[in-house]
C-alpha cells in the first residue's frame, strides 16, 4: 500500500494509506517521480499561510515531476507514458485576466495544488491534464521537480525584461536565487551581482554566470538597472531598493510572510522607481522555464542537496527548519 503526507491542521501531519484517483474527463493521473519541499509548504505546517491560500487537510506537494500513468475522457491517449510537470494554478480559463494570459490572478478565485487541492506528496497525483507540461523523454525526472520553482523566477525574468548590457543585481542565495542567477545572465548583462548571507554559495554563483557577489553588510553603490527580490524578507526588500539607480526596477520573486513591513512611498516616489512581483508562474513562464530547461540554460541537479523517501517527511522539515548553508533543495521520492 503506497502512502500520502496529510496535513490535517496547523503543527499535524501524518502518512496516511494512499489510493489513486481516478481520472475524470479532461484530467490525467502522474505517477510522481519526485516532490520538492519549500518554505511554503512549512508556512502550511506552521499555519502560516494566510487562510484563503490554504485548505485543510491536505496533501501538501506544489513542486513536482512524473510520468503520466492514465487519461480520462477528452485526452489524447498519446500522452500515457509521458514524462511531465504541472502549472498548479487551477484557473477558471474564461474569465478577463485568464483570456489575457494572467491566470495567476484569474477572477474565480485562489485555487492551486498542494495549497487548496490534493498534492504531490503522495504516490500519485489526478489534475487537469491541461495543466501538464510534456517533458522530452530524455529528461532527468529529479532535476525536473525543480522546474516549478524554475517557472516562478521565469515569471520574474519575464517582468524583469533585462536587455542585454544591463546591469543585474539578484538578492538572495538561496535556490530561488540561484535560478534567478541563470535566467539573468541569458539575458547577457554586463554586470551580475549576486547578493547572500553564504559563503559556500559563491562558487556555484559564478559559475551558474555571475560576474560579482556580495554581502548584506556592503553597500554597493545604486546603480544597477534592475534588482531581482528572491528571499521575501522585508528587510531584503528595503536593501534591494537601495541598490537601484534612479527609475531602476525591481522585481519581487519572494513570497513576503503575512504582515511584512511595507515600501517607504517617499523613496519609491524621488526615485522614481518601478516595482514588479510575481505569485506563482502563469503558463507563459512554465512555457518558457521548460524551454530553457529543455535548451541547457538551467542547471538543476547542482541545486538539489538531499533526496529521501516519501515516509522521511518529519525529517525533510528538519533539515528546511536547520536552514545551514549544506541544505539547498530538498526532495521527497514518494515511489522508490
Amino acid at each position: 500500500m503506497s502512502t500520502a503526507v496529510v496535513i490535517s491542521g496547523p503543527g499535524a501531519h501524518r502518512l496516511v494509506p494512499h489510493e489513486p484517483t481516478p481520472p475524470g474527463p479532461g484530467e490525467a493521473l502522474v505517477r510522481v517521480h519526485a516532490v520538492g519541499i519549500c518554505g511554503s509548504d512549512l508556512d502550511v505546517l506552521r499555519g502560516a499561510r494566510p487562510a484563503g491560500h490554504v485548505r485543510y487537510p491536505l496533501t501538501p506537494g506544489h513542486e513536482w515531476s512524473g510520468t503520466v500513468e492514465s487519461v480520462g475522457d477528452l485526452v489524447p491517449k498519446a500522452l500515457v507514458g509521458r514524462k511531465a510537470v504541472g502549472e498548479g494554478f487551477r484557473n477558471c480559463q474564461a474569465c478577463e485576466r485568464c483570456r489575457a494570459g494572467e491566470n495567476t490572478l484569474c477572477g474565480a478565485g485562489y485555487e492551486e495544488t498542494g495549497f487548496t487541492r490534493p498534492g504531490a506528496m503522495a504516490a500519485t497525483l489526478t489534475l487537469p491534464a491541461r495543466l501538464l507540461h510534456v517533458l522530452p523523454d530524455d529528461t532527468d525526472l529529479t532535476a525536473a521537480a525543480l522546474l516549478e520553482p524554475a517557472a516562478r523566477v521565469a515569471a520574474a525574468a519575464l517582468k524583469a525584461a533585462v536587455l542585454p548590457g544591463e546591469r543585474v543585481a539578484v538578492v538572495g542565495d538561496g535556490t530561488a536565487g540561484m535560478l534567478a542567477v541563470q535566467f539573468m545572465a541569458a539575458a547577457s548583462p554586463a554586470r551580475l551581482m549576486v547578493v547572500g548571507s553564504c559563503p559556500g554559495r559563491r562558487e556555484p554563483a559564478l559559475s551558474f554566470g555571475a560576474t560579482h557577489c556580495g554581502a548584506y553588510d556592503r553597500n554597493p553603490s545604486p546603480d544597477f538597472d534592475v534588482v531581482v527580490e528572491t528571499t521575501g524578507r522585508a528587510s531584503s526588500v528595503n536593501f534591494s531598493m537601495t541598490l537601484l539607480r534612479r527609475g531602476g526596477r525591481l522585481v519581487l520573486a519572494g513570497t513576503p510572510a503575512s504582515g511584512a513591513a511595507g515600501i517607504d512611498p517617499e523613496v519609491l516616489t524621488a526615485r522614481q522607481l518601478e516595482i514588479r512581483s510575481v505569485f506563482g508562474a502563469a503558463t507563459a513562464a512554465w512555457t518558457h522555464a521548460v524551454r530553457a530547461h529543455g535548451s541547457g540554460l538551467l542547471s538543476l541537479l547542482p541545486l538539489i542537496t538531499h533526496e529521501l523517501p516519501l515516509n522521511a517527511f518529519p525529517q525533510a522539515v528538519a533539515l528546511l527548519d536547520g536552514g545551514g548553508p549544506e541544505v539547498g533543495k530538498v526532495l521527497l521520492k514518494p515511489n522508490p
